[in-house]
């Protein structure tokens, strides 16, 4: 019997189109796997059969009809709450929000719609997208498929403990600040913000300097397929790239020899965990046997920009929600509610500053790359941190996205960044490596990343997540988060 566990999508797409498994067949042994997982997990804020079963049932008569297939043609995957789906809540993972109905699709729907996958569901998120762990004060605790006392990172957290524990073969998320390569790193999947702009956001996001959408998989190529099928210009969206999509599937098969990377195990800034560094660094040797040119740069890219990131973020968010945090305080996070506060404290000039400032800062690290086709360092200071922690650690000065320390950077530059599996720590959780290219350099990342995968493999690695295990642990979701299926 054909089983949809762990297979990657190009293999479901290929089964599919070869008629060995109907789409409607692999829908049900997802929704068989989310039933298993889902108690413990808490993966889902809402469950679409509804809409999954038409799609499967209309890519199922395509292929019976012999019609030419969609790039995602009958496969499954599931969309983080922050995004839109035409008829679906879009909760925002808010108590303010809990109601919400999505009047239409995303750009990034519309496009997985019509290339043929099913949409299995909405992926929790942090309140909205505020902080790096995985929990809400709507949907509750997700945990990590890895170790149900962690965290799966944030703020995609139900689309990244999903594909980890292989519900479906990849996800949508979102980054503004690290929210795919947080969770990547953490539940030892790819996960890439792709060039600022290259996916299409519609309604503007809260912040819309900052916000990418992007992908989540267990493999580079599975990532590269569900970029290439969401990139691509539109009009609603004024920074949208209107050119030619890459050839990201492509740049995988393509060789690294004399790539140039840059290592820099703290950016110039961060204070990370040891045993993170040192797994971290060992991807080097790995590609300086595969003829790249490894150069260790102790500075980093500088300074910390991590208030110029705060002001940008926190106050795109605060703006947003002004009028909840003054009458209907008490239905948000309350470190989240802290937090959009002291970005409304800034006055206007103070605000300017820090834009301008930010303008500095992507020119600065523009330069920095010339000499480079990849900067490496670790993607989290730490592994997966334990559950009901807002900052793990405390460190002095970070908020509750900051302490990531190596992700927000390149929110403010907007160019390409991954995290990818490059080991486990002895306690037998993911650690994460970042790759960054320059501007609208995606290709480049793949490439690596993909001729890292062939070297050393990470997809056969799966988190011990079986039913019986998780009959011993227990978890209370809020009476509130009504799970629609």
């Amino acid at each position: 019997m054909y089983s949809s566990h762990f297979t990657t999508a190009l293999e479901m797409r290929d089964a599919i189109a070869k008629k060995q498994v109907s789409p409607v067949e692999l829908l049900k042994q997802v929704y068989e796997r989310v039933d298993a997982l889902e108690p413990e997990l808490n993966c889902f804020a809402t469950l679409t059969p509804e809409l999954a079963f038409d799609s499967a049932r209309r890519a199922e008569q395509a292929v019976m009809r012999g019609e030419t297939l969609g790039v995602l043609h009958g496969l499954p995957i599931s969309v983080k709450d922050l995004i839109a789906v035409d008829g679906v809540r879009q909760t925002f993972g808010s108590l303010a929000m809990e109601a919400n109905i999505a009047a239409y699709d995303a750009p990034s729907v519309e496009r997985v719609k019509a290339a043929g996958a099913c949409i299995v569901g909405k992926t929790t998120t942090s309140e909205f997208g505020c902080k790096a762990v995985g929990d809400s004060p709507l949907t509750g605790i997700t945990r990590n498929p890895w170790n149900l006392s962690k965290t799966p990172g944030g703020s995609s957290c139900g689309a990244a403990a999903s594909v980890a524990a292989g519900i479906t073969p990849f996800a949508l998320g979102t980054d503004g600040g690290g929210s795919i390569r947080a969770p990547a790193s953490f539940c030892g999947l790819f996960g890439i913000k792709p060039q600022f702009a290259r996916v299409p956001v519609f309604p503007a996001s809260a912040t819309p300097t900052l916000g990418h959408v992007g992908p989540l998989a267990r493999t580079v190529r599975d990532a590269a397929l569900l970029l290439t099928a969401i990139s691509g210009g539109d009009r609603r969206d004024p920074f949208s790239q209107l050119g030619t999509v890459p050839d990201f599937l492509g740049a995988c098969e393509q060789p690294v020899e004399r790539m140039r990377i840059a290592w820099s195990p703290t950016l110039g800034y961060a204070k990370a965990d040891s045993d993170v560094v040192s797994i971290a660094e060992s991807a080097l040797r790995l590609f300086e046997d595969m003829g790249c040119e490894v150069v260790i740069l102790e500075e980093g890219i500088g300074s910390d920009p991590a208030d110029l990131w705060t002001a940008e973020f926190y106050a795109g968010v605060g703006t947003r929600l002004r009028k909840t945090l003054l009458e209907s305080r008490e239905l948000l996070d309350k470190s989240v509610a802290r937090v959009l506060d002291n970005a409304l404290d800034q006055s206007l000039l103070q605000y300017y500053e820090k834009v301008f400032e930010r303008y500095e800062f992507r020119e600065k690290v523009r330069s920095f790359f010339e000499p480079f086709d990849l900067l490496l360092s670790p993607t989290m200071p730490i592994p997966a941190c334990d559950i009901n922690v807002d900052v793990p650690g405390q460190p002095e000065g970070r908020n509750l996205c900051t302490w990531q320390y190596y992700t927000y950077p390149f929110n403010l530059t907007g160019q390409p960044a991954a995290s990818i599996p490059v080991g486990f720590t002895s306690g037998g959780l993911p650690v994460g490596l970042q790759m960054v290219a320059k501007i609208n350099c995606e290709t480049d990342i793949f490439r690596a990343a993909a001729a890292f995968e062939s070297a050393k493999p990470w997809a056969h690695e799966r988190p011990a997540v079986t039913r019986s295990r998780m009959d011993a642990v227990r978890f209370e979701r809020p009476a509130t988060a009504n799970l629609h299926y």
